[in-house]
């Protein structure tokens, strides 16, 4: 995963290092769009190959049509590189908006009263089989105006086998027992490294918020970009004493994450935060690495972590499509349906019916309790993209000397 569930909502691709020049047939003015018995469906493609996403959607779609034979679905995918463009493009014209749109961001299309309301375009059911925290995360002013389409969130990945070597007998579940736990590890020598920090301007504001919101911070308060809190400093400071005391990957403020989970995948770092997709890496890279995962360790030892989610939205257009528009997005909310989906695409549910039938799923059983403790991005606030820009660019320092209260004055400069 690029961006979307890793981090801001900036749409590129999820999947690291994805970019897929896919299309199928697009919709528009010349091919009846309009009907109110049709569904035309803008999406982005997250895996390639036989099994990937378009397989997927074309998998569902005719089933759907199957049971729905008056019905029929347009569906029309794009790279996440490309997929912005493409919207822009469509909506210039009603003919050419899509029905149902997936993508990261929506607040701006709910703010400018484009999107039905998500209790129009879907049945009660399935809003209330929604994880709670998720669904305030997809709601506007109050109002849920998006649908999750799955979640990604971070806990902690840690090497069994170095563990053992270090002597240690659990995961940690607090700072301090992981600044041990990394001293202990980087002790080994050998070119391992007790914890990885990735604080490069990849996605440093994944991992910094990790380690803020485990001291109790937040990224705003209401309407209001709060960056430079004492909570968030405590929490960036902690990182900063861990890059200090020499028990991370070396060089950490200018390490991307694709660079620290690729380590641990060798077997060079002992500790790391990782995402859904990392499972699959493992399995893939190194099957035989001897891992387990754990909650993210923070300030108390009281869990909390980082998660982010893709979304699934309807444009109201003229308003006639409504019926139509909701026996899709149930059919494909049903629990079978998208259980095999997000199995498939290798991330987190985010319906409770999902969960239950995906329970001995490796990515589920990994991150399904980490749900329930996830806090996100402020991606609702328009001043946050300039916050998190900020974070990335100056986060890093940190590890090279700067002082982390300098750092969090000049984020939250760049947030007014």
């Amino acid at each position: 995963m690029k961006r979307p569930l890793h981090g801001v909502l900036a749409g590129v691709a999820m999947v690291t290092g994805l970019a897929l020049a896919i299309s199928s047939c697009g919709f528009g003015s010349k091919d009846n769009a309009d009907s109110d018995t049709t569904i035309n469906f803008l999406a982005p493609a997250y895996s390639d190959g036989a099994t990937g996403t378009k397989a997927l959607w074309d998998g569902i779609i005719a089933d759907f049509q199957q049971k729905n034979p008056d019905i029929k679905v347009n569906l029309q995918m794009e790279s996440w590189n490309s997929i912005n463009d493409v919207v822009r493009t469509k909506l210039q014209s009603t003919s050419t908006t899509p029905d149902i749109l997936n993508i990261d961001a929506y607040a701006s299309f709910a703010s400018d009263g484009m999107l039905y309301p998500a209790n129009e375009v879907v049945s009660p059911s399935v809003l209330s089989d929604i994880q709670p925290g998720f669904a305030k995360n997809a709601s506007l002013n109050g109002t849920q105006y998006a649908l999750p389409l799955f979640a990604s969130t971070r806990t902690l990945f840690y090497n069994t086998e170095l563990f053992e070597k270090a002597g240690l007998t659990s995961p940690p579940k607090t700072w301090a027992e992981l600044t041990d736990a990394a001293k202990k590890i980087q002790a080994l020598g050998g070119g391992i490294s007790g914890y990885g920090l990735p604080l490069g301007s990849e996605e440093a504001q994944g991992e910094t918020s990790i380690w803020t919101f485990g001291a109790g911070g937040q990224w705003a308060d209401g309407d209001k970009i709060t960056v430079d809190t004492p909570q968030n400093l405590e929490g960036v400071r902690a990182m900063r004493e861990l890059a200090d005391a020499g028990v991370t990957q070396p060089n950490p403020g200018a390490t991307d994450r694709k660079d620290v989970i690729n380590a641990f995948i060798q077997g060079k770092i002992g500790m790391i935060e990782g995402l859904p997709p990392t499972i699959g890496q493992i399995a893939a890279k190194n099957p035989a690495l001897k891992y387990s995962t754990a909650p993210t360790p923070t300030k108390s030892g009281t869990p909390v972590t980082l998660g982010v989610a893709d979304h699934l939205m309807a444009f109201k257009k003229d308003g006639k499509k409504t019926e139509t528009i909701k026996k899709f997005l149930d059919f494909f909310y049903s629990a079978d349906v998208y259980a095999n989906f997000v199995s498939k695409e290798g991330f987190i549910p985010i319906t409770n019916s999902a969960a239950g039938k995906l329970a001995a799923d490796p990515v589920t059983k990994a991150f399904g309790s980490t749900l329930a403790v996830a806090q996100f991005y402020p991606s609702n606030n328009p001043k946050w993209a300039a916050a998190q820009g900020a974070i990335r660019q100056q986060m890093g320092t940190i590890a090279q000397g700067t002082d982390p209260a300098q750092v969090l004055a000049r984020v939250q400069e760049a947030a007014k």
